[in-house]
């Protein structure tokens, strides 16, 4: 049996005053986020609204273009602060792990999103089956939220879209669950891009607020943060299919 070197302990004293002091780096920056470049925007938008309010209704549609692409430009730089925000507190939070029904969790959020698709027609199939996982019930409300609301989204141009989540048991005390779609779907040699923060392969102008490159990378963090691995396939115009693997309830 191997002992430990005589100067574990103090090793760990070391590591977790430097895993204090990264925590509170992050803290520090997170304020600076939230706060600094927050009052900056508000600055912008705040001008934006007076010159326009000057120029007054004889407004040369000129200019009025410009004043609009400077406030959708604010408006993108929002957003881009709520979606690290949102990364921040993924990576900071402390996990509260208990059993996760997936199949309760999943058709829940599906009924939250079809209040917000009226007029579409969307198939979605649910598996009968979904395993109870072990994990953190709001952090994965969140993804999937994400995940899901991608697969509407990513649809919206087909008359009937079609939504499937379905999952496989394999070995190693993990479940292994697919989230696919029929829609636009994407260069699969593009693969890394799409869990990267602020990569996105799709414009805000063909998607709103999806060109950000959020969703996914929110994703990746939640499961890596459970222990296990996310990753998508896709042709254009044929649909995205996101496999993610996750901890069972119970598992040794």
């Amino acid at each position: 049996m191997t002992t430990p070197p005589e100067d574990a302990p103090v090793r760990v004293v070391r590591l977790e005053r430097e895993l204090a002091t990264a925590r509170q780096a992050l803290e520090d920056f997170t304020y600076s986020v939230s706060h600094d470049l927050r009052a900056s925007l508000r600055h912008v938008n705040s001008y934006l609204k007076i010159a326009r309010e000057d120029l007054g209704d004889g407004l040369d549609p000129a200019i009025a273009s410009h004043l609009d692409t400077a406030a959708g430009g604010a408006s993108h730089m929002g957003r881009l602060i709520d979606g690290l925000m949102e990364l921040s507190k993924v990576g900071r939070a402390d996990m509260a792990w208990g059993d996760v029904d997936l199949g309760r969790l999943l058709a829940d959020i599906r009924d939250q999103l079809q209040a917000t698709t009226a007029g579409r027609d969307i198939r979605w199939s649910i598996a009968p089956d979904l395993p109870t996982v072990q994990a953190d019930m709001a952090l994965l409300a969140q993804m999937f939220r994400c995940l899901l609301d991608n697969a509407v989204q990513f649809t919206r141009s087909r008359p009937v879209a079609h939504i499937d989540i379905h999952a496989s048991l394999p070995d190693g005390g993990m479940c292994e669950l697919q989230i696919r779609d029929d829609g636009v779907g994407f260069d699969s040699r593009l693969h890394d891009r799409l869990f990267r923060v602020f990569q996105s392969l799709h414009s805000d102008k063909e998607f709103d607020g999806l060109g950000l490159g959020m969703g996914l990378a929110l994703a990746r963090r939640v499961v890596e943060r459970h222990g296990g691995s996310i990753r998508a396939d896709g042709e254009p115009g044929k649909g995205c299919c996101i496999s993610l693997r996750l901890p069972i309830a119970g598992a040794a």
